[in-house]
């Protein structure tokens, strides 16, 4: 059975250096690979500047560079401003997409509070709780209690008059 054992930290730091040195090796390379194709395209595509010639000749070539350049600047500038309308319409988007999806609200928590609080939170912070009104309601709340007393007397008061009747009924 085959068991894997913990490399070593010399071991690991060993080949950490020996694949950072491949690595370096590897973007040396391809930097002079990189160079090489550039020389290459550069010769292809320029050539080598005909220095021989009369005066006119050497205008003729700087006037003919002069509007290569022009048309080069005029090239990128046309295309800086389509970037930068192209940029400007994202941004738009970015805004209607944010607008669609909406703002999402965090979900409510139960928070117990105390009635003074209620108050408080209702009518604003300047205003305090009258202990009158606070009175006023344990007032309402026991005479809310205290109907349901006189009907709970009243069953059974009917009651004994209705047993009162049964024994009329059973005695003759």
């Amino acid at each position: 059975m085959y068991h894997e054992k913990k490399m070593s930290s010399s071991r690991r730091h060993h080949l950490k250096s020996l694949i950072l040195s491949i690595g370096a090796k590897w973007i040396q390379q391809e930097k002079k690979e990189a160079e090489a194709a550039k020389r290459d395209y550069l010769a292809e595509t320029c050539g080598r500047p005909g220095l021989g010639g009369d005066q006119t000749a050497l205008m003729e070539t700087c006037r003919k560079l002069n509007a290569l350049i022009e048309k080069v600047d005029e090239e990128r500038y046309d295309l800086s401003v389509k970037v930068g309308k192209a940029d400007k319409e994202i941004e738009d988007l970015k805004i209607k997409v944010i607008d669609l999806a909406g703002v999402k609200k965090p979900a409510l928590k139960k928070v117990r509070m105390s009635a003074d609080a209620m108050l408080k939170a209702l009518l604003g912070s300047k205003h305090t709780v009258n202990m009158e009104l606070r009175a006023n309601l344990k007032q309402v709340k026991k005479e809310v209690k205290e109907e349901p007393a006189e009907a709970v007397g009243d069953w059974r008061k009917n009651i004994e008059d209705k047993a009162d009747r049964k024994k009329m009924f059973e005695s003759s």
